[in-house]
């Protein structure tokens, strides 16, 4: 495929992360870069680094609004509701936030964080992603979780009386000695707290993590199976729709900071080890950025956070745009490759003729087959080119 760009690049819709690196305890399955702490964390020092960030990467906006806002960690809960007031206020002054503004917050079910529930409202956070992994006692420990299962089934409840109508709850399968009814019964126990959105994800084990060096005992494939199919099917009669591999919603719910991701737009990351990736049309590049990523090393940065910013080569752009819109169920109009990528499709014809003589592609906009969801990895080979 030739480097020169065929088509212009448009400038997609703009989102923001914010990564908060500290939690209370590493749970052996994590590979983020969080980190626990020990007694306490600088949280008025990261507050200001964060907003110091931000000024750094305003030129990265370009005349946008902001779409979203997505902080995740670590544990952002930790932190006080006052911190995210001053936060978010100080942003909606640099950037003019749109009308139907989602901003999520990861929170644990720990009471702890369960207690401010109703002020991270109040500051403009409407939307909270809630993880509780397992809503019973034994998997809970296995994990390394430092919630209870008690706590798990009151986070909904909190959630819901401090007024957030729009939450996830984030929640694995394939755990270790887990069974395909005990399976069902973590999810049907998060059916029955009446989330918006529901995370439904198997147990994955990555490396520079504690179950990378010590295995867990883990369901067989044929188990796994059996779990997920069961899981599909209970989530489909109580209308949750699968937009995305791992995620369900109610209708109208899906996460909008997600989907902007999944659609190849843009986001600005500040914090700690965050990514980000914006278009930059009249350079006519795509870069990705990364902050530095140790938490002390960023808080002595003198304001300089940036550890790496580099244009993604255009031989690069097909593979990555379709990793992302083709986790979509319905996948994304063919006009967003060129305008996002700046690549004429007609440079993939034969490619996508090949997939749809396969049966794993549809002959209309970029969205796969039934099939080709179910493989969706043979599928992205056919563009590693």
């Amino acid at each position: 495929m030739s480097e020169e760009y065929t088509s212009p690049l448009s400038l997609p819709p703009l989102g923001l992360y914010i990564h908060i690196p500290w939690c209370l305890k590493k749970c052996p399955y994590c590979d983020f870069n969080s980190h626990a702490f020990e007694k306490s964390f600088p949280e008025n020092e990261y507050i200001k680094a964060l907003l110091n960030d931000l000024e750094n990467d305003l030129a990265y906006v370009q005349g946008r609004t902001l779409q979203s806002i997505f902080i995740g960690g670590g544990t952002p809960s930790l932190f006080s509701p006052e911190s995210y007031a001053q936060l978010l206020s100080t942003i909606q002054s640099a950037i003019p936030f749109s009308e139907d503004m989602e901003i999520t917050l990861e929170a644990n079910p720990g009471t702890f964080e369960q207690n401010k529930f109703a002020d991270f409202r109040h500051t403009g956070i409407n939307r909270l992603s809630i993880g509780i992994q397992s809503f019973q006692s034994e998997f809970l420990s296995r994990l390394g979780r430092v919630h209870s299962a008690n706590e798990a089934l009151q986070a909904a409840d909190i959630a819901q009386s401090a007024g957030f109508q729009n939450f996830n709850l984030d929640l694995m399968f394939g755990l270790p000695g887990q069974n395909t009814e005990q399976a069902m019964d973590d999810l049907n126990r998060a059916i029955q707290l009446k989330p918006s959105h529901i995370s439904w994800y198997q147990l994955t084990i990555e490396p520079n993590t504690v179950f990378y060096s010590q295995p867990p005992d883990l369901p067989e494939a044929e188990l796994i199976e059996s779990i997920q199919d069961e899981g599909l099917s209970l989530l489909e009669s109580e209308n949750f729709n699968r937009y995305e591999i791992s995620a369900f919603s109610k209708p109208g719910k899906q996460a909008q900071h997600n989907l902007n991701y999944w659609q190849f737009g843009d986001y600005i990351g500040i914090g700690a080890g965050a990514h980000g990736k914006i278009s930059l049309p009249e350079q006519k590049q795509i870069i990705r950025t990364r902050k530095t990523r140790q938490p002390q090393t960023y808080l002595d940065a003198n304001e300089s956070y940036l550890a790496e910013a580099v244009a993604i080569p255009r031989s690069d752009l097909v593979l990555e745009f379709m990793m992302n819109a083709l986790r979509l169920r319905e996948g994304v109009a063919m006009e967003k490759l060129e305008a996002r990528t700046g690549i004429d499709p007609g440079e993939l014809s034969a490619v996508f003729s090949k997939l749809q003589q396969e049966g794993l592609m549809q002959t209309s906009d970029l969205c796969t087959t039934p099939k080709g969801y179910n493989l969706l990895n043979n599928v992205l080979q056919a563009f590693m080119i």
